[in-house]
């Protein structure tokens, strides 16, 4: 299962609104639905979460319609640079074996919203995507993705492709498939029951160009460090997170949360600043996204989202929401309609 309250850096999300843009889709309104804001993106440090990111791909499935092979277009954006130090940890592994079992135990430094599991017996090894976790409407895009950005990177390791067997997506089989079987080089079976690619065993034990024992050693050291401190960081501030979202409309006292947790208020208070939050930036973070979704999406009105999101009067969710936003609801809905 992924853990959607995971930071991971802000490129994918990034690459997302480029594609977007590509399609006509204005940074806004993609960027709108998760609580994001183009300032926050854009800088070496700059970090979202893996819940974020989904908001982002459900707004561009959402605001193109989803054509087919749009994941595969995104895909291949991704390349072994955009990775940072996962992607220096698989380039100087000695083996494809190697990097795959390097990269699997630090697949939380990727932008996967996928689960990838990697299974191998003789003669076969196979990529598997699950996917049941995720919602229908974005599940063949998300799969399309990162199924594509493996094979991109896959590529760059070895300088060309490495001949696949066969490739099987759960997505209904769109009208022209040659984008697929092209990228993929091998036939794609569509409707299958499971999302995989399958290669074979000895391919993993081919030597990578640009391996370096010493560098893959720092590497992966790095890699290990790096995943310790996001999931020290977004542990506690994740679990609030999804607390507050259960019930938007009665969300639950930071004493009552903390109960919850077995902690007691102040723990709770020290924890979330230990992560460089708090349990009301937390509550308006929860509270701004749903506004978004609520308004755009949803088409309620001020007084109905007002409600949705337990505030007692629409006047004080429209103070709120100029707080956040620098702009009333109206005034935002009005924007992105135009």
């Amino acid at each position: 299962m992924v853990d959607l309250g995971m930071g991971r850096a802000a490129t994918s999300v990034e690459l997302l609104v480029q594609l977007g843009a590509e399609h006509g889709v204005p940074a806004g309104r993609l960027l709108g639905p998760a609580g994001l804001r183009d300032r926050d993106l854009g800088t070496p440090d700059a970090e979202v979460t893996a819940g974020e990111e989904l908001e982002v791909v459900r707004a561009l499935v959402a605001e193109t319609g989803g054509p087919p092979g749009l994941g595969l277009a995104a895909g291949q954006r991704y390349h072994l640079t955009t990775y940072g130090i996962w992607g220096f940890a698989l380039v100087s592994s000695p083996t494809l074996r190697a990097a795959l079992d390097v990269g699997s135990r630090h697949l939380g430094l990727t932008y996967a919203l996928t689960t990838i599991e990697i299974a191998v017996r003789s003669p076969d090894a196979r990529v598997v995507f699950g996917d049941a976790h995720l919602p229908v409407g974005v599940r063949a895009f998300v799969v399309e993705r990162d199924a594509a950005a493996l094979r991109t990177v896959q590529r760059e390791l070895f300088g060309d492709p490495v001949p696949l067997h066969s490739v099987s997506l759960r997505a209904p089989p769109p009208p022209d498939p040659g984008a697929f079987e092209e990228l993929f080089g091998a036939p794609v079976r569509f409707g299958a029951d499971v999302n995989e690619v399958v290669l074979d065993t000895d391919t993993l034990d081919l030597p990578l160009p640009r391996a370096d024992a010493r560098t893959a050693a720092l590497a992966e050291v790095q890699c290990a460090q790096l995943l310790e401190t996001r999931h020290a960081r977004t542990a506690t501030a994740g679990a609030v997170r999804q607390r507050l979202l259960r019930d938007p409309s009665a969300p639950p006292s930071m004493v009552e949360v903390a109960a919850v947790r077995h902690v007691t208020e102040r723990t709770l208070r020290r924890q979330l600043e230990a992560e460089g939050t708090s349990f009301r930036q937390l509550l308006d973070e929860v509270r701004e996204a749903l506004a978004h979704e609520l308004l755009l999406e949803a088409g309620l009105s001020v007084e109905q989202t007002a409600r949705r999101l337990g505030f007692a009067e629409p006047a004080s969710f429209v103070h709120a929401f100029r707080r956040w936003t620098g702009t009333t609801p109206g005034g935002y809905r009005d924007a992105h309609r135009r």
